[in-house]
């Protein structure tokens, strides 16, 4: 009966030390490359995989390329040709990183907290660091987790005819919005 009680109770304490990191399979990333002469470049991807540790601050997130979806299908089809992403040898982009301001968000109160994050982002097989502003939502057990940045796809070697006709922007907009239960 001990040994029950005890493995019951190392079980429950693996669990409340283990509820510190979030994960998610439904986080959204949006892409926003419109310019003033198309409105077209603008994807969205619904799948991506994002975790939280609400002790440690860590961030990440995974996104499959082919997972971005355009409402002009020529679009899709460029974005993930060769000369662009070329999502068959560079099939996903990541980003690893952490809350630099951790200490700021009460994941035991309800209330919208401002985040800096800082990190490691890996698109078209190149890794950079980027700083971004964010916001941590929390709403009884639900926390709601989003950032918005810019890249230079110059940065990752992304480049394209678009691009220099000034169809697609040089610095795209990027919103990451990941709900964590």
């Amino acid at each position: 009966m001990k040994k029950t009680i005890l493995s019951l109770a190392m079980v429950l304490a693996a669990g409340v030390l283990f509820a510190q990191k979030k994960t998610t399979t439904s986080a959204v990333i949006n892409f926003d490359a419109t310019t003033p002469i198309d409105a077209l470049p603008k994807a969205e991807n619904k799948t991506v995989i994002a975790s939280l540790d609400t002790k440690s601050g860590t961030v990440a997130f995974e996104a499959a390329i082919k997972s971005f979806t355009f409402s002009n299908p020529k679009i899709q089809e460029h974005f993930n040709n060769k000369g662009w992403m070329d999502s068959d040898q560079f099939a996903t982009a990541t980003f690893k990183g952490s809350i630099t301001n951790l200490k700021s968000v009460k994941f035991n109160k309800d209330g919208t907290y401002p985040v800096d994050i800082t990190g490691d982002l890996t698109m078209h097989g190149i890794t950079k660091t980027i700083d971004a502003k964010g916001f941590i939502t929390v709403r009884g057990k639900l926390i709601v987790a989003n950032s918005e940045f810019t890249v230079k796809l110059e940065d990752y070697k992304v480049n394209g005819g678009a691009i220099a006709a000034g169809k697609v922007s040089k610095e795209p907009t990027i919103k990451v919005v990941a709900e964590f239960n």
